[in-house]
């Protein structure tokens, strides 16, 4: 993939995915930051921190569970590792370090 199609999808992305928070009954605030960085902030003052990282075309996520690599595979972003969704796993996230369940889609 092409650096511009990279960044084209992954702002995409990163745009449905401040969507699906707006749209959630989540218990928690969000920003987006200076490099397109989205941090959402839960109650115990934990973060999520959500970014791209253009050099290896993949979205990074850091959570309270570890740290994740998501690359495109032609029709979403999965996990490097486990082959996980990004979506399915940031709404795992979002709902252990929420303490109720999240759903983003």
């Amino acid at each position: 993939m092409t650096e511009s199609e990279y960044t084209r999808l992954a702002n995409d992305t990163l745009s449905s995915l401040e969507q699906a928070i707006e749209e959630s009954d989540g218990d928690f605030d969000y920003e987006f930051t200076e490099g397109g960085i989205l941090q959402i902030e839960f109650a115990d003052d934990s973060v999520i921190v959500v970014n791209k990282q253009a050099a290896a075309q993949e979205i990074w996520v850091a959570a309270k569970s570890g740290g994740f690599h998501y690359r495109w595979n032609g029709e979403s972003w999965r996990d490097t590792r486990s082959d996980e969704e990004l979506f399915a796993a940031l709404s795992r996230f979002a709902s252990a370090q929420s303490g109720s369940t999240v759903t983003l889609r």
